[in-house]
């Protein structure tokens, strides 16, 4: 079973609904046309047309049957009109079912080598984003995930979540590019984490740790441009004491909190450098420390959120969006998030999107170590 708000790989599969009709309608058209006007108009001539048609999105069976029908109205159009030309015509509908039969079959085996394509990148991308426990202690996170396509399930986007002796630490971000190579990094950065988050005493010892990993993978596969595969990076840590939030941000989209004042975009204090790249622009870390008081809603995201855009070419504003949104259960957020985000794009999402809501929803004094439920 898929997390909630993820995607998830169905085998393809036909319905008939009247697109797929349409080659037989197709045919009832011609076969009327051709019946009820003059024999100079030779409608029937396009008869091959319908199995032609019938290849690009039916099985062979119904491909190579809908042509039989079409040859035998030829053949009853050709008794009716005894000068209209029928066997050439009944030899281009053969020929063209043959034709057509053929390349119903090399599409559906297309069909089927793409999903299992697809079935092999769902399992990387289930490889990044692991199971997503949805209550540490007091601490409420739910995630999300949306594909842009439903050919392109894979990407660089990634999240994770750890409740460790330093408190609740969570990690999202997204590398730039698409398919296995984004996914293999973004791997190194999510099991790097995986280990650092429980053991490093601070949030800028994990990020470093996070750096070598991305650094060794570029270095064993190296691209063709450094700067072509950078990671962006937003690392939150909740202490189990409460009532703040630390947070690094390697310049990745600022968190969104809402709280009962309303809406306030977390803004790191001096930019922290992006994953891969502190050997160019340095590896100072800055972390930040905010108010986060119970009920509180913090939003992680990628910028596939804030660049979604509507059919004017405006980006979705997510800030504002927040602001209107209750302080409510982070399933709740994200499922809105996600039905308003289609809305807005027309359901033409152009990037992957990945969001964390956390909320506290206990006092600080309740919140203990490894207290992770799932």
């Amino acid at each position: 079973m898929g997390k909630p708000g993820q995607q998830r790989l169905h085998r393809p599969h036909r319905r008939w609904s009247p697109v797929l009709l349409s080659p037989v309608l197709l045919t009832a058209v011609i076969a009327s046309l051709a019946y009820t006007t003059p024999r100079s108009m030779a409608f029937s001539r396009i008869l091959p047309a319908a199995p032609a048609l019938a290849a690009a999105m039916w099985p062979v069976l119904p491909t190579v049957l809908l042509g039989t029908v079409c040859f035998l109205l030829m053949i009853g159009l050709g008794i009716v009109f005894p000068d209209l030309g029928t066997g050439y015509t009944a030899a281009g509908i053969v020929a063209v079912t043959v034709a057509a039969a053929y390349g119903s079959h090399v599409r559906l085996q297309r069909e089927q080598s793409l999903f299992q394509v697809r079935l092999v990148a769902d399992a990387a991308q289930q490889v990044v984003l692991g199971p997503m426990p949805r209550c540490y202690g007091g601490i409420e996170v739910e995630s999300l995930y949306l594909a842009a396509a439903a050919e392109a399930r894979i990407g660089g986007d990634f999240y994770e979540v750890a409740d460790t002796g330093f408190g609740i630490r969570l990690l999202i971000g997204d590398v730039r590019g698409k398919g296995l190579p984004a996914v293999g990094a973004a791997a190194a950065v999510v099991n790097s984490f995986r280990e650092a988050a429980y053991d490093e005493p601070d949030l800028g010892g994990i990020a470093q740790r996070l750096e070598a990993s991305s650094t060794r993978y570029n270095a064993a596969f190296p691209p063709d441009d450094l700067m072509e595969r950078f990671t962006t990076a937003v690392l939150v840590e909740i202490p189990y004491e409460g009532g703040v939030i630390r947070i690094l941000n390697c310049g990745h989209p600022p968190p969104l909190l809402l709280t009962r004042q309303g809406v306030r975009v977390l803004d790191p204090t001096a930019p922290s450098p992006l994953l891969n790249l502190a050997d160019l622009i340095g590896d100072q870390y800055q972390t930040d420390t905010f108010a986060f008081a119970r009920d509180d809603q913090l939003l992680l995201y990628t910028d596939g959120v804030t660049e979604a855009r509507d059919r004017v070419g405006e980006f979705f504003p997510l800030a504002d969006w927040m602001n209107r949104q209750p302080l409510a259960h982070p399933r709740e957020l994200l499922d809105r998030l996600h039905r308003d985000l289609l809305l807005y794009s027309n359901g033409g999402l152009d990037d992957d999107i990945a969001a964390l809501a956390v909320r506290s929803r206990e006092t600080p004094s309740s919140l203990s170590p490894l207290t992770a439920h799932p």
